[in-house]
Protein backbone atom coordinates (compact mmCIF):
# COMPACT_ATOMS: atom_id res chain seq x y z
CA UNK A 1 0.00 0.00 0.00
CA UNK A 2 1.35 3.43 -0.88
CA UNK A 3 1.44 6.15 1.73
CA UNK A 4 -0.60 9.29 1.11
CA UNK A 5 1.52 12.36 0.35
CA UNK A 6 -1.06 14.83 1.58
CA UNK A 7 -1.46 14.36 5.30
CA UNK A 8 -2.11 16.77 8.14
CA UNK A 9 1.00 18.46 9.50
CA UNK A 10 1.87 20.60 12.50
CA UNK A 11 3.05 23.58 10.42
CA UNK A 12 1.38 26.80 11.51
CA UNK A 13 -1.06 28.00 8.83
CA UNK A 14 -0.33 31.68 9.40
CA UNK A 15 3.45 31.12 9.31
CA UNK A 16 2.93 29.28 6.01
CA UNK A 17 0.96 32.19 4.52
CA UNK A 18 3.53 34.72 5.71
CA UNK A 19 6.47 32.79 4.28
CA UNK A 20 4.91 31.29 1.13
CA UNK A 21 2.50 33.90 -0.22
CA UNK A 22 4.41 36.81 -1.75
CA UNK A 23 1.48 38.96 -2.88
CA UNK A 24 -0.48 41.21 -0.51
CA UNK A 25 -3.80 40.62 -2.31
CA UNK A 26 -3.29 36.85 -2.21
CA UNK A 27 -2.45 37.07 1.52
CA UNK A 28 -5.63 39.06 2.19
CA UNK A 29 -7.69 36.60 0.09
CA UNK A 30 -6.10 33.67 1.95
CA UNK A 31 -6.96 35.17 5.34
CA UNK A 32 -10.54 35.80 4.18
CA UNK A 33 -10.88 32.21 2.94
CA UNK A 34 -9.58 30.96 6.29
CA UNK A 35 -12.19 33.06 8.10
CA UNK A 36 -15.02 31.88 5.84
CA UNK A 37 -14.08 28.19 5.66
CA UNK A 38 -13.59 28.06 9.44
CA UNK A 39 -17.10 29.46 9.86
CA UNK A 40 -18.67 27.18 7.24
CA UNK A 41 -16.96 23.98 8.39
CA UNK A 42 -16.80 24.63 12.12
CA UNK A 43 -13.07 23.77 12.13
CA UNK A 44 -9.83 25.68 12.57
CA UNK A 45 -7.39 25.66 9.65
CA UNK A 46 -4.68 23.02 9.52
CA UNK A 47 -1.88 22.44 7.02
CA UNK A 48 -2.18 19.33 4.82
CA UNK A 49 1.03 18.55 3.02
CA UNK A 50 3.27 21.49 2.26
CA UNK A 51 0.73 23.88 0.68
CA UNK A 52 -2.91 22.93 1.37
CA UNK A 53 -4.90 24.63 4.12
CA UNK A 54 -7.65 22.25 5.20
CA UNK A 55 -10.62 22.29 7.55
CA UNK A 56 -11.78 19.15 9.37
CA UNK A 57 -11.16 15.70 7.94
CA UNK A 58 -12.91 12.64 6.60
CA UNK A 59 -11.85 9.08 5.90
CA UNK A 60 -12.20 7.63 2.41
CA UNK A 61 -11.82 4.08 1.14
CA UNK A 62 -11.85 3.17 -2.54
CA UNK A 63 -12.96 -0.14 -4.04
CA UNK A 64 -9.27 -0.77 -4.82
CA UNK A 65 -8.59 -0.88 -1.09
CA UNK A 66 -6.70 2.42 -1.06
CA UNK A 67 -7.80 4.53 1.89
CA UNK A 68 -6.79 7.62 3.78
CA UNK A 69 -7.84 10.89 5.30
CA UNK A 70 -8.41 14.22 3.58
CA UNK A 71 -9.65 17.67 4.59
CA UNK A 72 -13.40 18.25 4.33
CA UNK A 73 -12.79 21.66 2.76
CA UNK A 74 -9.53 23.22 1.68
CA UNK A 75 -7.58 25.58 -0.52
CA UNK A 76 -4.05 26.35 -1.55
CA UNK A 77 -2.71 29.81 -2.41
CA UNK A 78 -0.51 28.50 -5.24
CA UNK A 79 1.92 30.86 -6.95
CA UNK A 80 -0.17 31.54 -10.07
CA UNK A 81 -3.71 30.92 -8.77
CA UNK A 82 -5.74 29.55 -5.90
CA UNK A 83 -6.74 25.90 -5.83
CA UNK A 84 -10.08 25.41 -4.08
CA UNK A 85 -10.95 21.93 -2.77
CA UNK A 86 -14.66 22.29 -2.09
CA UNK A 87 -16.27 20.43 -4.97
CA UNK A 88 -18.30 17.23 -4.94
CA UNK A 89 -19.64 15.77 -8.17
CA UNK A 90 -23.35 16.30 -7.58
CA UNK A 91 -26.09 17.77 -9.72
CA UNK A 92 -26.48 20.66 -7.26
CA UNK A 93 -22.74 21.43 -7.36
CA UNK A 94 -22.72 21.40 -11.15
CA UNK A 95 -25.64 23.84 -11.16
CA UNK A 96 -23.90 26.11 -8.62
CA UNK A 97 -20.75 26.26 -10.76
CA UNK A 98 -22.71 28.10 -13.44
CA UNK A 99 -22.99 31.09 -11.09
CA UNK A 100 -19.51 30.89 -9.54
CA UNK A 101 -17.79 33.52 -11.67
CA UNK A 102 -14.37 33.52 -13.32
CA UNK A 103 -12.64 30.17 -12.70
CA UNK A 104 -11.25 27.03 -14.33
CA UNK A 105 -12.20 23.54 -13.32
CA UNK A 106 -9.88 20.58 -12.84
CA UNK A 107 -11.13 17.08 -12.08
CA UNK A 108 -12.26 18.08 -8.59
CA UNK A 109 -10.48 21.36 -8.07
CA UNK A 110 -11.57 24.92 -8.77
CA UNK A 111 -8.86 27.36 -9.88
CA UNK A 112 -9.18 31.14 -9.63
CA UNK A 113 -6.80 34.08 -9.49
CA UNK A 114 -8.37 36.27 -6.80
CA UNK A 115 -11.35 36.07 -4.48
CA UNK A 116 -13.10 38.95 -6.24
CA UNK A 117 -13.25 36.77 -9.40
CA UNK A 118 -15.71 34.36 -7.78
CA UNK A 119 -19.09 34.60 -6.10
CA UNK A 120 -18.42 33.93 -2.40
CA UNK A 121 -22.06 33.06 -1.51
CA UNK A 122 -21.87 30.39 -4.24
CA UNK A 123 -18.61 29.09 -2.73
CA UNK A 124 -20.44 28.77 0.59
CA UNK A 125 -23.21 26.75 -1.07
CA UNK A 126 -20.62 24.53 -2.77
CA UNK A 127 -18.96 23.98 0.61
CA UNK A 128 -22.26 23.04 2.25
CA UNK A 129 -23.06 20.65 -0.62
CA UNK A 130 -19.64 19.03 -0.25
CA UNK A 131 -20.04 18.61 3.51
CA UNK A 132 -23.45 16.99 2.97
CA UNK A 133 -22.01 14.71 0.26
CA UNK A 134 -19.08 13.63 2.44
CA UNK A 135 -21.36 12.91 5.39
CA UNK A 136 -23.49 10.69 3.18
CA UNK A 137 -20.72 8.84 1.33
CA UNK A 138 -17.73 8.64 3.69
CA UNK A 139 -16.77 8.15 7.32
CA UNK A 140 -17.07 11.73 8.37
CA UNK A 141 -17.28 11.92 12.14
CA UNK A 142 -15.89 15.44 12.04
CA UNK A 143 -18.36 16.81 9.49
CA UNK A 144 -20.56 19.58 10.80
CA UNK A 145 -24.26 18.71 11.26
Amino acid sequence: MTKNKTTATEVDVFDFIESYVDNDQKKADSLKLIELMSEWSGFKPKMWGPTIIGFGSYHYKYASGHEGDAPILGFSPRKTQFSLYVYSKTEKSDTLLKALGKFKMGKACIYFKKLSDINVPIVEKLCMETIAYLKKHHECSSCRN
